[in-house]
């Protein structure tokens, strides 16, 4: 079964007393394109993240947003003795040199100089981090069933547009024999007139015409991509990720209707091969989201 590349999912958990929110929102790309966004404090798990992310997910161009809604402060604060101390001694010494008064605004002033205050973020615990795991996974799971619904859809118009193609392929045997006769008939037409005048072996004659009209025969062409595209359906059903697969057979197929369209010499076959050629490139179009 077909899965699209197209997928989205949500989850909520609480660490902590925060509530964490993840989501996970992929797109189509011909290779994994991941991009990662959350707190810094999470970091230490990107790794982590981005295998899970692959594994689970494959390819495609996939966005992953946690956010944190803090009920308090995960930083923690501490001030610098010695770097405030001396700070101060310094300011004091100047203070006493230019005759300034040392007021109780210095502090204030101290304290917002470089190194006075130490801050350091929270580091999460492994208990912390089972939990944001589990949010992940079920976050995983929700993308990927969406993916499953989005390619139910793919695969059913896959299917309709490849069917036209094998029904329209159907319909160049009404026209096949009408065609080999017409082209025997407008070569003799053209040939009548100059049969007086020349003098040639008529059974060589025959022989090239024999060898024109073979060269014309569209039967093989039209027996590969009979094969061609039974091999897509049974493609399409059997493999878990057929999407690079299903890109080339599509491409056989397009050369096989593109040879039947250069031989065919018939104006009803010309418009077959047309909208066989129309039903193949909204097959490649939803290819492109075909994992």
């Amino acid at each position: 079964m077909l899965q699209s590349m197209t997928g989205f999912g949500k989850a909520v958990c609480e660490v902590a007393g925060n509530k964490i929110t993840i989501e996970i929102k992929s797109l189509n790309s011909k290779q994994a394109d991941i991009s990662v966004k959350m707190p810094q404090k999470f970091r230490e798990k990107e790794v982590i993240i981005r295998n899970d992310i692959l594994k689970s997910l494959g390819r495609g161009k996939i966005d992953f947003n946690l956010n944190e809604d803090k009920t308090g402060s995960d930083r923690l604060t501490s001030i610098n003795d010695a770097v405030v101390e001396e700070y101060f001694r310094k300011i004091s010494d100047l203070s006493i040199k230019l005759g300034l008064p040392v007021t109780e605004q210095v502090m204030q002033v101290i304290m917002r100089l470089p190194d006075s205050l130490s801050i350091k973020e929270e580091e999460i615990n492994e208990d912390e981090w089972r939990i944001i795991s589990e949010c992940i996974s079920q976050v995983l799971s929700k993308v990927q069933e969406y993916r499953q619904q989005e390619g139910q859809v793919l695969e059913a118009d896959i299917t309709s547009n490849l069917n036209n193609i094998i029904h329209l392929l159907e319909q160049v045997k009404d026209y096949e024999d009408q065609r080999i006769t017409t082209i025997r008939q407008r070569i003799n037409n053209s040939l009548s007139e100059v049969y007086d005048l020349l003098t040639f072996d008529k059974n060589r004659f025959e022989q090239e015409l024999i060898y024109y009209l073979e060269k014309l025969d569209i039967n093989e062409e039209k027996v590969r991509l009979a094969n061609h595209c039974s091999y897509f359906l049974e493609t399409m059903k059997q493999e878990k990720v057929p999407g690079r697969k299903l890109g080339f057979i599509s491409q056989e197929i397009g050369r096989e209707i593109n040879t039947i369209g250069s031989k065919a010499n018939d104006a009803n076959i010309q418009k077959i091969v047309v909208r066989m050629k129309d039903e193949l490139e909204k097959i490649k179009e939803q290819l492109l989201n075909v994992l």
